[in-house]
Parts: C-alpha cells; sequence; structure tokens
C-alpha cells in the first residue's frame, strides 16, 4: 500500500470489533482511513505505539461539570480538561446546573460555553448536553430533544428539587408522551427516600445507605419500565446500584438500556464510608461488596450498556460536613480509564468488554454519528494505553478544580498514553500537548 496519510499510528494492537490485532490506523483529514499493514506507506506524523493498545476515544456519557452555576467546584475547562488527561474524547453533560439547562435558550449557553465564546477557553473534549425535564417542559421534550448538541432528555425522579424534580406519575406520563428519543432516568423512589429521611444519623455516613435504601432505587425502576412499556418509549436508566435491579432490565432489555459506574463496582460500604467519610457519599449510594458483586455479574452477563462517571466533584471542605450536610458526588472522569484497565489486569472484565462499555455501547445507544469505533470512514477519536503500565492515583494529579479523587493512593495496572481528538494528539504521556477545542456530538436521530 502506497497511499499518503496525514499520520499513522504504527505498532500497536488495535482493539475494536474484531477484537484484537497487531494493526497500524491510517489518519487522513481527520478521519480513520485504514486500519492494516502500512508498513509500506507514507504519512506526514507517524506515532509509535509499539507494546501498546489502540482503541476508540472513550466517551464518559455522565458527568455533572457544575457550568453555569457553582463554578467554584468544577467548569467546562476544567473538567474536559480532567477528561482528555484521563483518555476520555467526549462526554455528556447533565442539565442540573443554575440555570437548569432546561430550555432551548440555556442549551444555546451550554453550546456557547463550550465553544468557549463566554468566559473561557471551551471545551477540550468532544461533548453533548442533556436537557432537563420539568412539569414545566414536558409536553414540549419532543423539540428540545432533537436540537443541535442535544444527547437527550434526563428526568430526576429522585435525589433533584425544584423543576428538575419529576416524581409524580403524571409527569412522567407526560414526559414518555412527549419523546421520541431515548430518555436517560435517574430512578430513586422520592417518596419512599422522604419518609426514611430520619434514620440519617449526624456524622455517620453508614447511614446513607438506610436513606437511599435498595427498595428505594428497586420499586422506582419496576415502576419506571412499567410506565415506559405502556407508553411504548425507550429509556435508559442511570447508575445502577443494586444486584436486585439486574434481573429486572434484564427482562426488559427490548425497551431499556442501563449504566453501570466505576464506584459502584470498586468502593464498598460500610467500609468505604469509614475511610472515606463524606468523600465516598454518592447517590445512588455506595452499597456492600456482596452487592457490588452481583453488579459485577451483571457487567460480565452483558446486561449494562454503558460505564460513565457520574463525575460530580465537590469541594474537601463541603465534603468534609458532618452527614447528612454534606452533600452527594464525586469526581470521576479522569480516573475512568486506569481504574477500569486494572479491573482488566485483575480478570474482572475482558478489555474488549471495557471498550464496548465505554465506545461501542455510547455509539450504539444513543446513535452518535461518527464516534465510537476504530472503524474506517469513522472519526479518527482514539484512546492509546498501556496495559502494563504501573501508577499510583493521586489527589495531586487530579485536573478537577476540586482537587481530588476518592481513590487516592490507590494502585492500578493500566494507564491512558494517548488522547487523539479528530486525528491530533491532544494529550501524550499526562501532558496536555496540544490546547484543542472539542466539537458538538451529532446524533443519527437528529440528521435530516
Amino acid at each position: 500500500m502506497t497511499q499518503n496519510f496525514d499520520m499513522i499510528i504504527r505498532g500497536g494492537t488495535v482493539v475494536n470489533a474484531s477484537g484484537r490485532a497487531r494493526l497500524d490506523v491510517g489518519i487522513k483529514g481527520g478521519k480513520i482511513a485504514a486500519i492494516a499493514d502500512l508498513t509500506q506507506a507514507g504519512s506526514g506524523e507517524t506515532l509509535d505505539a509499539t507494546g501498546l493498545h489502540i482503541l476508540p476515544g472513550v466517551i464518559d456519557t455522565q458527568v455533572h461539570f457544575r457550568e453555569p452555576g457553582p463554578t467554584h467546584k468544577e467548569d467546562l475547562e476544567s473538567g474536559s480538561r480532567a477528561a482528555i488527561l484521563g483518555g476520555v474524547t467526549g462526554v455528556f453533560e447533565m442539565p442540573n446546573t443554575n440555570p437548569t439547562t432546561s430550555t432551548a435558550a440555556m442549551l444555546e449557553d451550554k453550546l456557547a460555553r463550550a465553544a468557549g465564546k463566554v468566559d473561557h477557553g471551551g471545551m477540550h473534549c468532544h461533548h453533548a448536553f442533556y436537557v432537563g425535564g420539568t412539569h414545566a417542559n414536558a409536553d414540549h421534550l419532543h423539540e428540545l430533544e432533537r436540537l443541535p448538541g442535544c444527547c437527550g432528555v434526563k428526568v430526576f425522579m429522585g435525589a433533584s428539587t425544584g423543576d428538575l424534580l419529576i416524581a409524580d406519575d403524571d409527569g412522567l406520563r407526560r414526559v414518555l408522551a412527549s419523546i421520541s428519543r431515548r430518555a436517560s432516568f435517574h430512578s430513586e423512589d422520592e417518596d419512599r427516600m422522604s419518609e426514611r429521611r430520619h434514620l440519617a444519623r449526624e456524622g455517620d455516613w453508614t447511614s446513607h445507605t438506610d436513606v437511599r435504601d435498595k427498595e428505594s432505587a428497586i420499586i422506582s425502576t419496576e415502576r419506571l419500565i412499567r410506565m415506559a412499556r405502556e407508553a411504548g418509549k425507550r429509556i435508559h436508566v442511570l447508575h445502577i446500584s443494586t444486584a436486585e435491579e439486574v434481573p429486572i432490565l434484564a427482562a426488559n432489555k427490548d425497551l431499556v438500556t442501563c449504566e453501570i459506574l466505576p464506584n459502584h463496582l470498586s468502593l464498598y460500604g460500610p467500609e468505604a464510608y469509614e475511610t472515606l467519610q463524606g468523600r465516598a457519599q454518592q447517590n445512588p449510594p455506595i452499597r456492600d461488596q456482596a452487592n457490588a458483586m452481583g453488579l459485577w455479574e451483571g457487567v460480565r452477563q452483558g446486561v449494562f450498556d454503558v460505564m460513565g462517571t457520574d463525575h460530580a466533584p465537590h469541594t474537601l471542605e463541603e465534603k468534609a460536613k458532618p452527614y447528612p450536610l454534606s452533600p452527594s458526588g464525586m469526581p470521576g472522569v479522569q480516573t475512568l480509564v486506569p481504574l477500569m484497565l486494572d479491573w482488566v489486569h485483575r480478570g474482572a472484565l475482558t478489555l474488549e468488554r471495557f471498550v464496548d462499555l465505554v465506545c461501542h455501547g455510547p455509539n450504539r445507544v444513543w446513535g452518535i454519528a461518527g464516534k465510537g469505533r476504530l472503524a474506517v470512514g469513522y472519526d479518527a477519536d482514539i484512546t492509546i494505553v498501556d496495559l502494563n503500565a504501573r501508577r499510583t492515583l493521586r489527589d495531586a494529579d487530579q485536573a478537577n478544580k476540586s482537587g481530588w479523587t476518592p481513590y487516592d493512593g490507590r494502585e492500578v495496572r493500566g494507564w491512558p498514553t494517548h488522547t487523539l481528538l479528530m486525528g491530533r494528539v491532544v494529550m501524550q504521556e499526562d501532558e496536555v500537548v496540544l490546547e484543542s477545542k472539542g466539537e458538538p456530538y451529532r446524533f443519527s436521530e437528529c440528521l435530516a
């Protein structure tokens, strides 16, 4: 082959829908132009990936970057910088900002901020934004969900306040009647949790699982699936936290896709609460190790379609407040890849299954145009990793504004070495080497 490319990634092991193979990747015009033995081909630039694995660009489909609003915790620039440092090429960002992303004007504002037209340099990685479902917009979501840069509708059935909380049957029915794309749901039962708030013990984070018990998630998910089936609409259930939900979801895969978080697989209560205290607090809660083993079985059985992080930073000062005054949420976008590669090393899942959860799955569930696969014609968004690198996750290395990770001090095996956006290396060996501007994702259901 004598074709000339803008760049050839040589000598690495490609991981894609065909499995693993020692192949070169030719890039031209920001797209993947060839995956083959390109020994005889020329290129303007060469990236030596000998000993490394070449993955499709990793996509984190649930982050909270806090902008506009409490940007002392995070903003679109710092959160997206953390993403590319962690080997993540793109994110879906959540609507519970201040003001909320629940109108066309606020979605347009988010996109302007991401493009660097407001306040700072914008987002380093690719992006899309959820529109939050509210009682005020519930009948018009079919219009909002198809706006450029929107990845769909997000509904908080619990764990939120104000306009973004839709806990009643009538509100949910209106949302389901309006949508035509797949909508995403935080599924915890608000009424049950309200009844159990008295179980919170001051300063005792282990009581978080008493307030937000398993039944709060289980009955909410059963109710949501029942209502979605009545409406004939597709749903995506976020951050599944109970082993009991796995068979429920498995029995409804014609209708339901679902997400697993690294945190629910990697942290176990009550030990996590005793050691990390407020740092371990999130919604839905970290539960015990036996429960995590049930979630791992769901991963191995293919029940989960995607893995997101629910990256949601708070400052350490805020997290140190005594429970239940401490806020819920942890950073995660920068540690997703190394944390899960370590689980690959331990044999908990295959590298191919990891790629399916963070690359192929997002492409499949949301129909992201030209992203999420290593295939000819797709955009050259690429994550390159060293499966043998031994590193320690540290607070000091985190780019999130709050400057910490719940995994501080954890040794891992497996590390992202390069992040490429549209064929350009933007991160190499833990450094941002090219200040980039990510682009809004496009979705097949929204293309004319």
